[in-house]
């Protein structure tokens, strides 16, 4: 299904940054989940703290990148602090390899007129939205 786009301003959506603690823990569940391909590692330092990030590929041409972000000296960061939504072919499938990766699947429900859409939680608590790819 091709989705409208647009914007009032001259500037695009570029990419989002998960922070997580575990870094290690946090890349094997994306991967082994969404299946998401390496671009960039990185260490670096944002507003003069240590950060190391891992940057992965667009899933579709000109989409957004998706970052995982670790902050070294952090104990732990929030995990309420946005959704992050994916798409998949075979959401079924999808939540048996959320849950293999050490995920929970919180709701699993049918929408009427917009279809099928499952909340999953990564193994540090973040919520994640998964819908069942429309088309």
């Amino acid at each position: 299904m091709e989705l409208p786009f647009g914007a009032e301003q001259d500037i695009d959506f570029m990419f989002l940054k998960l922070v997580v603690h575990d870094i290690g823990k946090s890349e094997a569940f994306y991967k082994s989940v969404f299946g998401l391909v390496e671009m960039n590692r990185m260490d670096a330092k944002i507003t003069g703290r240590d950060v190391v990030e891992i940057v992965y590929q667009p899933t579709y041409k000109g989409g957004p990148l998706f970052i995982l972000a670790s902050f070294p000296e952090d104990v732990q960061p929030a995990n309420n602090e946005s959704i992050i939504g994916f798409a998949s072919g075979d959401l079924s499938a999808c939540l048996q390899r959320v849950e293999k990766a050490g995920g929970t699947v919180v709701e699993d429900r049918e929408v009427p007129g917009f279809g099928r859409h499952a909340f999953v939680k990564d193994p540090e608590g973040h919520l994640l939205q998964i819908s069942q790819r429309q088309g």
